[in-house]
């Protein structure tokens, strides 16, 4: 990777613009600006960061613009009818599971900071349960993880939305109980927004998807062999 500004001071000015001018007028008479100082950069960013994921998380590797979220809102179900979103996001979710489903790994840059984050956020039902009951047996290996010096040294844990009881079926004297009644598990670093226009931004993003991957790993591991797909018998072969 080379060590060159992956945005441009223009990038971070259109979204602080956009943040003062929530509106489809002000920003389409900048969409140029948008397309070339924003997005073609971030889609430039994301391919230089799978490629490197070739490496230590191939399960997560897709092509840019679907990692790439969209920076329209969805508005229909919120008060805030505010067209765009004041930042742009990816997320590498692990092949074969829903864009937000499962454990991986996401960054965002935004009007008023950079975030990069890694873990499983809101999961559903299902993952939930599997996580939990992964936590039971495996919590000494979790505990190792999440209290890791080299990441909570770029990472902070991010808001676990814990429980204020244990879920149903689990025993509250379990010493992972703590973690069992969280739901959502992750870490998030929020640095600067002009975190964004430094050299070497891809190797400082790749340096915290790197030491986050046990944990990406850890969570994905019940998820994972829950929604492998079943093996296939074609051609006198058997697939998957």
């Amino acid at each position: 990777m080379s060590h060159q500004a992956a945005f441009s001071k223009q990038a971070l000015g259109f979204l602080r613009g956009l943040k003062r001018n929530n509106q489809r007028e002000w920003f389409e008479a900048r969409r140029e600006i948008y397309e070339r100082e924003v997005k073609a950069p971030m889609l430039a960013l994301i391919e230089r960061l799978s490629e490197s994921m070739a490496e230590y998380a191939p399960a997560h590797i897709r092509p840019a613009g679907k990692i790439l979220f969209r920076i329209y809102r969805d508005t229909r179900f919120s008060a805030d009818k505010s067209p765009y979103k004041t930042h742009l996001g990816a997320w590498w979710a692990r092949t074969g599971m829903h864009k937000t489903s499962g454990a991986g790994y996401y960054m965002h840059m935004g009007a008023t900071e950079f975030v990069i984050a890694a873990g499983c956020y809101m999961p559903e039902k299902e993952q939930l349960l599997a996580i939990r009951r992964r936590l039971l047996e495996h919590h000494a290996e979790w505990k190792k993880l999440i209290k890791d010096r080299k990441l909570l040294r770029v990472f902070s844990v991010h808001d676990p939305m814990a429980l204020s009881r244990p879920p149903k079926g689990f025993p509250a004297e379990h010493p992972a109980i703590e973690w069992i009644k969280w739901r959502q598990w992750g870490v998030t670093a929020h640095l600067p927004a002009e975190t964004a226009l430094k050299p070497g931004l891809a190797e400082e993003i790749e340096k915290r998807f790197r030491l986050a991957t046990p944990i990406v790993d850890f969570l994905n591991a019940p998820v994972a062999r829950a929604e492998r797909p079943r093996p296939v018998w074609t051609g006198g072969r058997l697939h998957g």
